[in-house]
């Protein structure tokens, strides 16, 4: 099949590791998968801060860049929902797959053969959760079920950490965290508070945002945790990490 790869800009400017393992993770599953190379910013920023009406060019050039492929792939739940969402472009929004759920809903994969012997703590942000429904909301009176936890179920000697609220927000917000800083701030501390007590030795979330926000708290108060995108670790990523903390 032919897979456009869809990169947001924090990852291409700040992680590029992300994509790398993303584009890895689909060519060990046989995807053609193309980088348009023109491809900018979706939008989301603009139109979570209240100006969707000034992003059409940025929909336009999405369209021009992602059109002629048989699906389009994102390590970013947030970026894929607006795209699902707000692009107003059926053609485009039915195609178009955040990593987790084109894994497991397209490729159908049940056997990833890696090894990741760490306690790795789960971020489930709000955008996969509840608006792409990778993983059932705790509010609801259904039947439990994660699309991540299932892949994670497959990494040979990967631990992962019991939370005691598992799908609270970090705080990260996209712009949340710019106009709301003191409480974006305190929320992911508290996320932070809540891995830390359980042993997390690795958080990680199929959003690097989320994750971003939560590495510069972890960063600033010199805990040891380390930071990684689901897409490192069902690509078999080595690493090195601090002893969990007890």
């Amino acid at each position: 099949m032919k897979v456009a790869l869809f990169i947001p800009c924090y990852v291409d400017q700040f992680y590029p590791q992300v994509a790398i393992a993303t584009l890895e993770l689909l060519e060990k599953y046989g995807c053609d998968v193309h980088f348009p190379k023109n491809q900018t910013c979706c939008g989301q920023p603009m139109a979570n801060s209240g100006f969707e009406h000034l992003t059409q060019g940025c929909s336009d050039l999405f369209v021009e860049n992602f059109t002629g492929f048989d699906y389009i792939v994102c390590p970013s739940g947030s970026c894929t929902l607006h795209i699902k969402e707000h692009l107003g472009v059926p053609g485009i929004a039915k195609k178009c797959y955040e990593l987790i759920e084109f894994l497991t809903d397209v490729l159908i994969v049940d056997d990833l053969k890696v090894k990741f012997p760490y306690k790795v703590g789960l971020h489930q942000s709000c955008h996969g959760q509840r608006g792409l429904k990778l993983a059932q909301m705790s509010e609801l009176n259904a039947p439990p079920f994660s699309k991540v936890e299932r892949l994670l179920d497959q990494v040979e000697g990967l631990e992962l950490v019991n939370l005691d609220r598992k799908d609270e927000c970090c705080g990260f917000g996209g712009t949340f965290c710019v106009a709301e800083e003191a409480l974006s701030v305190r929320m992911g501390q508290d996320r932070i508070a809540d891995h830390l007590k359980n042993g997390t030795q690795v958080l990680t979330a199929g959003d690097m945002s989320c994750l971003m926000h939560m590495e510069g708290i972890i960063r600033r108060e010199k805990l040891p945790i380390k930071v990684m995108h689901l897409a490192e670790i069902l690509n078999g990523a080595e690493i090195s990490v601090a002893e969990p903390v007890s």
